[in-house]
């Protein structure tokens, strides 16, 4: 093993590989007599065959991380040579060993260039925003039944948590389920249907582009916190409501909710959307608010009014968010948000339903002569 500034690389042997999912391979490996698992993104690394030698990056088991805690493999020894190129010179992971180009959506070589210079506003697409991946289902779900199965569904996934959309079994299950339509990967987060420079272009990509009727916001999976306030990933999302609206849009935030977290600031509402509906976020939006048990109501209450954030945004309760619980589940997609079932914790998933309930009710209004 070596290791350089936190960095730690171990050399394995494949003894067994197969395919995730597009773009995702997971391996069996000998490291240093050991089997362990690991994964292997196509867009990064060629497919090893069993028995060859492997670089991994062992960073995260090492040091005993959650989501993030498996080896992936940096490179295949003895596969060294020009890729297959790339039509696209927008590069992603700039100026690191793994920098690669994309051919982004906006870049005058991409076949949606002429329209997004004629295109610089959503015309009113209702645009969710969430702090966890965890909430993508239940607002798909919510956006899906309110709008019906014509309506196309956009995620538009940033760079707050993993980079690589294949990671996530979740935009996997989604469309299987036909819950949603496309994806764009802004920032230096990759592997969606578009690659987009931004969040304010990743929108517009989704509205123009992919011809989205709404949209939803939110990181991969894996957001970073370190206990404080604003060293966080999850404030991004005060930006993003920002950007929705600044595009003509109407943004909707999710309440990041939960009444089974053990940690104080997380219980009620999440510090962190405090932070970035009371603080962050620097235009007004709609916040959605499902309805819950008495004395959950009212603390949600109290603690959006000691941030400030009746004063600042537009409230609304949605009552809606079980019966979106109900289609995921008919259609076999599961739900877990910081290892909780919605059996041990609804509240986080009811209010990311209420947030797609609450956009797809703005967008028919607008649609009502």
């Amino acid at each position: 093993m070596w290791a350089v500034a936190g960095l730690h690389v171990r050399e394995g042997r494949v003894r067994d590989i197969w395919p995730v999912r597009p773009g995702l391979w997971q391996l069996r490996v000998d490291v240093d007599g050991r089997e362990e698992p690991a994964l292997l993104y196509e867009a990064l690394t060629p497919v090893p065959a069993v028995g060859d030698r492997v670089a991994l990056n062992t960073t995260a088991v090492d040091l005993g991380l959650g989501t993030g805690g498996m080896h992936f493999v940096i490179h295949v020894l003895g596969r060294e040579g020009p890729g297959t190129g790339s039509a696209g010179h927008i590069v992603k992971l700039r100026y690191t060993p793994l920098q690669f180009a994309v051919l982004a959506a906006e870049e005058p070589a991409s076949p949606h260039h002429d329209l997004l210079v004629q295109r610089d506003d959503l015309a009113g697409m209702p645009v969710v925003v969430a702090e966890l991946h965890s909430q993508l289902p239940p607002a798909a779900a919510a956006l899906r039944l309110a709008l019906g199965d014509d309506a196309r569904i956009a995620y538009v996934m940033t760079d707050g948590g993993a980079l690589p959309l294949a990671l996530s079994s979740v935009v996997d299950h989604l469309r299987q389920a036909g819950l949603l339509d496309a994806t764009v990967t802004v920032g230096h987060a990759f592997g969606g249907d578009l690659e987009a420079v931004n969040v304010f272009s990743g929108l517009l990509a989704a509205r123009w582009a992919l011809a989205a009727d709404a949209a939803i916001v939110a990181m991969g999976p894996g957001v970073v916190g370190t206990g404080t306030r604003f060293g966080t990933t999850a404030i991004e999302t005060g930006h993003h409501l920002d950007a929705a609206d600044v595009l003509g849009g109407r943004a909707v935030a999710a309440l990041r909710l939960s009444f089974a977290d053990p940690r104080p600031r997380q219980r009620g509402v999440s510090h962190h959307t405090l932070t970035a509906l009371g603080v962050v976020a620097q235009r007004p939006c709609w916040v959605a608010l499902p309805r819950l048990a008495p004395e959950q109501e009212q603390l949600v209450w109290e603690q959006l009014a000691g941030a400030g954030v009746p004063a600042r945004h537009r409230l609304v309760v949605e009552d809606r968010g079980k019966s979106a619980l109900d289609l995921l589940a008919r259609r076999g997609v599961e739900l877990r948000s910081m290892g909780r079932t919605p059996e041990e914790d609804a509240a986080p998933f009811l209010a990311a339903a209420a947030a797609g309930f609450v956009a797809a009710d703005l967008l028919l209004a607008s649609r009502t002569p």
